[in-house]
């Protein structure tokens, strides 16, 4: 392997990092993940548009309640000529100087084709369709946070690796120099060991900046603040138990809050689709009213009640309404084809996920079995460079295999958990993995 190859090594994972000296602020996953729910402004955004639709749903509710409306009036009257000659012999009557009006009428709907009923059906399943997007974006955020906290692990632990390899390869140039000074070694052999002191070094530079970048959308996402430095809990990663990983899309199929809120999309196009029918139907309501007046020194009316039925039928809207009625099917169509789509991305993305999962378990047991040989080749060839039987190329060439294993080996752990919970937020089980699926 080529000397040059040290530097990939060192930011082979997207996220690696690193933590100045400085106190840094432990942080279980289950902790990030849960202020995350707390702070995110996803979600909050997402609860707003749950609320939305409950209001939604009761305004569709209160159209199943009579309409109760109360009006007076109070006027001043200028002197009115008032005569009723159809009442015998023309007479004037007294010019009232004011006038009180009140009234109060009652509508209450018995009948409207079925349109209240169905409008409040149909607000009820788009309220519980967005209280399951609400959950999906909460585990997307989950999922999130989950994706930097395993990056910011395998940066801390790749750094440790850089900086274990830096010490050991700064001893040796100490060694060379002497060496060198004494003739026993040529001064190519101190300059390439040198050289690799100054590739590691690049390489723990560049660790630094991206582990600063990582840690600073982690801190971000979790609304800390910026100058935190979060130091992962390895336990998360060595203690967690993957043996129940889903094997198959059945629980995807049937856990998906994305799929869920589909078909509770398409029930409310359903259940629109009746509300369009319902102008073919006559209206029926049951009315009431109350009225009292006082023209002052003419006429004074009082308890004057009345109700009966009222029926309205818009007999142009048979015909109006089939252009409403197609155009509320076409969209149930719609909801309908978005569902089959949706389900065959899932089972893609199911099988995707449980590949990337056997892959990462597979990988990291080649990683342990090459980490041992790795080591032991660096050890064959040290022995076999005292004793002037391997040059410095062979020993450098032996380190950097090293280092490339124990970073490897060091972050293949992390993957495992990374597409673990991989595998459970594309088959809708991440919640459950925190014990917070109630959302």
């Amino acid at each position: 392997m080529k000397i040059s190859q040290l530097m990939l090594f060192g930011v082979f994972f997207i996220g690696i990092s690193s933590v100045e000296a400085q106190e840094k602020t432990s942080l279980t996953l289950d902790e990030a993940v849960k202020l995350a729910w707390e702070k995110s402004n996803e979600v909050t955004l997402a609860s707003t548009k749950v609320n939305t639709k409950k209001y939604e749903l009761q305004t569709a509710k209160n159209n199943q309640y009579p309409d109760i409306k109360v009006s007076g009036q109070y006027q001043r009257l200028t002197k009115a000529s008032i005569d009723m000659p159809n009442q015998g012999e023309s007479k004037s009557l007294a010019s009232p100087d004011r006038a009180m009006l009140g009234m109060a009428n009652l509508s209450l709907p018995l009948f409207a084709g079925f349109k209240i009923q169905n409008g409040i059906e149909a607000y009820d399943n788009l309220y519980e369709a967005e209280n399951s997007n609400a959950a999906k974006t909460k585990e997307d955020v989950a999922l999130r946070v989950i994706t930097y906290y395993t990056a910011l692990y395998k940066a801390q632990k790749t750094l440790d690796v850089l900086n274990e390899n830096q010490k050991s390869a700064k001893q040796r140039v100490t060694d060379f120099t002497e060496l060198e000074k004494n003739g026993i070694i040529p001064r190519n052999d101190l300059l390439k060991s040198q050289l690799l002191v100054s590739k590691t070094q690049l390489s723990i530079d560049e660790a630094n900046n991206n582990l600063n970048n990582i840690n600073f959308y982690l801190t971000t996402l979790l609304k800390l603040d910026p100058s935190t430095k979060l130091q992962v809990n390895e336990d998360d990663f060595f203690n967690l138990k993957t043996n129940n990983a889903p094997t198959s899309d059945l629980l995807a199929l049937e856990n998906r809050k994305d799929l869920e809120a589909i078909r509770f999309q398409q029930k409310a196009s359903e259940a629109n689709i009746r509300v369009a029918k319902a102008a073919y139907y006559p209206t029926l309501a049951l009315l009431g009213g109350y009225t009292a007046l006082d023209l002052k020194d003419i006429i004074t009316v009082k308890y004057a009640m009345n109700f009966g039925l009222g029926l309205t039928y818009d007999i142009s809207g048979i015909y109006k309404n089939s252009a409403h009625v197609r155009e509320a099917e076409s969209r149930a169509l719609e909801v309908k084809n978005t569902e089959a789509v949706m389900t065959d991305r899932i089972k893609v993305e199911v099988q995707k996920s449980i590949e990337d999962y056997d892959l990462a378990i597979n990988q990291s047991v080649v990683y342990d079995q090459a980490l041992q040989q790795a080591s032991e080749n660096y050890r064959l060839v040290k022995d076999k460079f005292d004793n002037g039987l391997a040059d410095t190329n062979d020993l450098v060439e032996a380190d950097v295999e090293q280092l490339s294993a124990k970073i490897n080996t060091a972050v293949s752990k992390a993957t495992i958990i990374q597409k673990y919970y991989e595998l459970l937020s594309v088959s809708g089980q991440l919640s459950q993995s925190f014990n917070l699926s109630k959302i």
